[in-house]
């Protein structure tokens, strides 16, 4: 069972400027609570247990988010405010392990997740979560990366999550090759490649790849070989590619939704989401919906 994942934290967030000038983008908050606490929830509720942070000199926030802060509690105790401090004291579960490791130069995604090879190791499977990106599948009986991960152990082959996207948007993405038809929801087919933001015209599918995957620790060697790609960095997608011609390589297609919180629209578009639903604020929220929904 794949009880590691890796979140890539080290870059610095430029589509998100001012708002990540001074805080990692990461911790720019979603109703009320920052965008990475959302993705170390789901890793969780997955069953992830070790979480590998590949950060920067400049994320010491995210690493304090996870860490005790014996001032504050002891202030909240003080004051009685008991309901507060549960909430930062099950931040994490204590039985999960928040691990930081450094990226010391940004050579691309391929290289964050390289950096956590020695916490990992080559012979164990892992997770990668993009914390750019939240997965609502809210309802669901078993999360879509729950499930992605029992694909992988059914089939001992990596997964990528995919997410059906509109033709005319293609352009924009990853978009995977399934080999036949492609898979339904809910489940994962054989890819026969990828193909980086395709025209319409020329896209296999329009299933596209969104940012979770599920990993053998074969894929550290691949990395380690890979030459520098596009934008002078080494790319995971090529990393992945070539394990696809070695190994094989699934799509897994997921049943919720995703947000990309990488850029303003998605983060109040994830706020909107997240905060119309959510147990405390949610129906004052939909109020304020409603009364700034009436034209002026």
């Amino acid at each position: 069972m794949i009880r590691k994942a890796v979140l890539p934290v080290a870059g610095l967030g430029t589509r998100c400027l001012p708002a990540s000038k001074a805080i990692p983008k990461e911790m720019i908050t979603v109703v009320d609570r920052p965008v990475i606490q959302y993705v170390v929830d789901e890793a969780v509720r997955a069953g992830i247990r070790d979480i590998v942070l590949v950060t920067h000199t400049s994320k010491g926030a995210i690493e304090n988010h996870f860490d005790k802060h014996f001032e504050l509690e002891a202030t909240l105790e003080a004051k009685g405010k008991q309901a507060l401090l549960e909430q930062l004291r099950h931040i994490v579960p204590d039985d999960v392990n928040i691990i930081s490791v450094r990226q010391p130069e940004p050579l691309g995604l391929g290289h964050a997740v390289l950096c956590a090879r020695p916490v990992i190791g080559d012979d164990e499977p892992f997770a990668v979560l993009l914390p750019d990106v939240l997965v609502d599948d809210e309802g669901l009986e078993r999360s879509d990366l729950a499930g992605m991960l029992a694909a992988f152990e059914d089939t001992g082959r990596g997964q990528l999550m995919v997410e059906e996207v509109p033709w005319e948007r293609v352009d924009r993405y990853g978009i995977v090759a399934p080999e036949g038809d492609a898979p339904a929801a809910g489940q994962s087919a054989p890819l026969t490649g990828m193909v980086e933001k395709p025209s319409r015209e020329a896209a296999p599918s329009n299933l596209a790849v969104i940012g979770r995957y599920a990993l053998p620790g074969a894929i550290f060697a691949l990395l380690a070989d890979t030459p520098p790609g596009a934008g002078n960095e080494i790319q995971l997608t090529d990393a992945i590619d070539a394990l696809r011609a070695a190994k094989g390589v699934d799509a897994w297609r997921m049943r919720g939704q995703t947000f990309d919180c990488g850029q303003p629209l998605g983060y109040l578009e994830a706020t909107l989401a997240y905060g119309r639903r959510h147990p405390e604020l949610g129906a004052g929220f939909r109020e304020l919906l409603a009364r700034y929904a009436q034209p002026e």
